[in-house]
């Protein structure tokens, strides 16, 4: 991966060589974490965050949930995202930020409660999530053999650590077996979410994208139907079966990560055209004017760098 000067850690910069914890981390033990995904593009006035506010505060909300104190405000944690890109002085490309709220060292055993919490920031240059080429010709997705975890047994509205075994499973059998990427359905066989995104599909001129049950509440999900909306086009929320994503007429994966990824096939069949729709497309195009901030109208979603 590439590297960068400085991660923030618990109000200091350190230098990323140096950004070290303990083996004895509760966290490295137990799974108890909270992560978040956050970028920053390259505009014609400089860096800037997409949507900072709505991720920081997913991250303290991540944390409640797993009964983690974070001993920083949302307002201290977005000021050391911002600083951080400046200290990092990045030239080009877009930026990932990763928050990450953890248990570090000082108790073992199940019960966590006087654990420390303690926050890192890192930041690094990060292209396409799932390949250029992936993003402008489509990815080949697998549904997997393994169920997204159940409400009834985890935190899953939590963007946390210890979710993403599942997710992780996924992605490598689907890799294994030659796809790109993996799609996970719930426990009563209805579509979740990827193992890292959420899933839209077109059918007759609709846009389609599964209620957040038992998904993540995404960002970038939240973000695709305001544009479709103002697009004109329709947007349903609704309970998705796998056989209907074999007919649709196109398909596609969205998350900070993932942008607006096509997808061309699921499962050996094609999907559409077996590239890239024209709805997808014209979605596409608008998410990164907005995110490089070639859109006036939702300039309101970044935070520049200055």
């Amino acid at each position: 991966m590439n590297t960068a000067d400085f991660i923030w850690m618990d109000g200091e910069f350190v230098a990323w060589d140096e950004a070290k914890v303990h083996v004895l981390s509760h966290s490295l033990h137990y799974g108890n974490a909270a992560i978040e995904g956050t970028k920053a593009y390259k505009t014609d006035k400089g860096y800037a965050i997409f949507k900072l506010r709505e991720h920081t505060q997913r991250l303290l909300n991540s944390s409640k949930m797993t009964l983690m104190k974070v001993p920083f405000t949302v307002e201290e944690l977005e000021a050391a995202q911002i600083e951080l890109i400046k200290k990092n002085n990045f030239k080009d490309g877009s930026v990932y930020l990763r928050p990450l709220v953890y248990l570090g060292y000082g108790v073992m055993g199940l019960y966590h409660a006087n654990a420390p919490v303690k926050v890192s920031i890192s930041a690094w240059e990060w292209g396409a999530y799932l390949g250029e080429d992936g993003l402008k010709n489509g990815i080949r997705l697998k549904i997997s053999s393994f169920t997204r975890s159940s409400n009834k047994s985890t935190m899953g509205k939590a963007k946390a650590s210890a979710n993403y075994l599942n997710s992780q499973m996924a992605k490598y059998e689907a890799v294994e077996c030659g796809y790109d990427e993996a799609l996970l359905l719930d426990d009563e066989g209805y579509v979740a979410e990827a193992s890292g995104a959420c899933f839209f599909m077109v059918r007759d001129g609709k846009l389609i994208s599964p209620p957040n049950d038992n998904s993540l509440e995404s960002i970038t999900q939240a973000t695709v139907i305001d544009i479709a909306k103002d697009m004109g086009i329709e947007v349903v929320r609704r309970r998705i079966t796998r056989e209907e994503i074999y007919i649709a007429d196109e398909a596609f994966l969205t998350g900070t990560a993932a942008e607006i990824t096509p997808i061309r096939e699921v499962d050996a069949r094609i999907v559409g055209i077996g590239r890239m729709g024209t709805m997808t497309e014209k979605i596409q195009k608008k998410y990164f004017d907005i995110v490089n901030g070639r859109d006036a109208a939702y300039e309101k979603h970044l935070t520049y760098i200055n």
